[in-house]
């Protein structure tokens, strides 16, 4: 299955192909900053899956992150992991907005303290458990 995506004004458009690795909610203080919101919802998935097409940017928000977004916009895209095993997409950047849903909640230990989450998924305070 191929799922297409883009920024807001249309400049950046991407194609993410088969199934993401996984579908989570990330309340980290990085993600946070990053996507200036109280959280990063986004399906992770390789980085062979992602086409891209357009003009990006990129902003190294870790040493093991970089945030990807669209130049002219500005629109957060993806949270792309430098050591080449992963690429988080924004889920509401995805055309169909609700062709992915959450499967739990990661680092909510930094969630913001007005943020009540009860859709009954699993919360993990920090990173999922090994």
């Amino acid at each position: 299955m191929i799922r297409e995506g883009g920024c807001l004004c249309g400049a950046v458009r991407f194609k993410a192909e088969g199934e993401p690795l996984n579908v989570r909610v990330c309340h980290c203080r990085i993600c946070q900053k990053a996507m200036g919101s109280p959280f990063f919802a986004r399906a992770q998935f390789v980085p062979e899956a992602l086409t891209v097409e357009g003009d990006t940017g990129r902003y190294p928000s870790s040493e093991n992150i970089d945030r990807v977004f669209c130049k002219r916009c500005g629109t957060r895209l993806f949270a792309w992991r430098r050591n080449g095993t992963a690429v988080g997409v924004a889920l509401a950047t995805f055309d169909d907005r609700n062709g992915f849903a959450p499967t739990e909640h990661i680092w909510v230990s930094e969630k913001m303290t007005w943020l009540k989450l009860d859709d009954g998924l699993p919360q993990y305070p920090a990173t999922i458990p090994s």
